[in-house]
């Protein structure tokens, strides 16, 4: 009789090359990911099939940390403004809490990684709108979900090609400052007006380590 396979050990093996890949990125042999989950690459393969089998479901897997990391984070909270909240989860984001899963996933739009989530960058925009849209919601403007998005997605993208993350944080503080006055006066200006006349508080510089980044 062949052997049973045993899902608690897969799972385990699993968690431990998630853990792998965010710390040290998708590794182009099975031997570090054999040699961090205590096991051998035969045993990766009785588990997962092939190299690939086992490195789509680590990204799938460490995907779904990502969603419920960033998740609650972007998560309206009763005792403070949204965009407060929204600065918080940047910086969580963008710092090192964050940065392994923007490292990795930025990765998968080379053109190499691809082939392993043909569909990820579809995925990448639309797994993050609905909680934005939850977010602006409860200030009443769901409809600059979206918007926010589009700003969090490009500033990442700004950080991994430029490595300045003083930049990319003043700019994020410019468009929370305009997302303020925009939440405060609904009726008054659109989001890219209200950017153009609205004063912006000076920042405290921020120092961190730049990253390769990619939500």
């Amino acid at each position: 009789m062949g052997r049973h396979r045993q899902p608690e050990i897969r799972d385990r093996i699993l968690d431990a090359c998630v853990d792998h890949a965010l710390a040290h990125g998708l590794p182009d042999r099975l031997e570090p990911l054999a040699s961090a989950s205590g096991t051998s690459t035969r045993m990766l393969i009785y588990h997962f099939g092939t190299r690939d089998a086992l490195l789509r479901e680590t990204l799938g897997r460490a995907r779904r940390r990502q969603r419920d990391f960033f998740g609650e984070l972007v998560s309206p909270r009763s005792d403070e403004p949204y965009p407060r909240t929204l600065r918080q989860a940047w910086q969580v984001m963008t710092g090192p809490a964050g940065r392994p899963y923007l490292s990795m996933f930025g990765r998968l739009r080379e053109k190499d990684e691809q082939q392993l989530w043909p569909d990820f960058r579809r995925e990448a925009t639309t797994d993050w709108l609905q909680p934005l849209e939850d977010g602006m919601r409860s200030v009443g403007r769901p409809e600059l979900g979206t918007l926010v998005l589009a700003v969090v997605r490009g500033l990442i993208m700004d950080i991994e090609a430029t490595g300045d993350v003083s930049r990319a944080d003043q700019a994020f503080d410019h468009f929370l400052a305009a997302l303020a006055s925009v939440i405060a006066e609904p009726g008054r200006v659109d989001a890219a007006e209200s950017a153009a006349v609205t004063p912006v508080t000076p920042v405290t510089p921020v120092t961190r380590e730049a990253t390769d980044a990619s939500v």
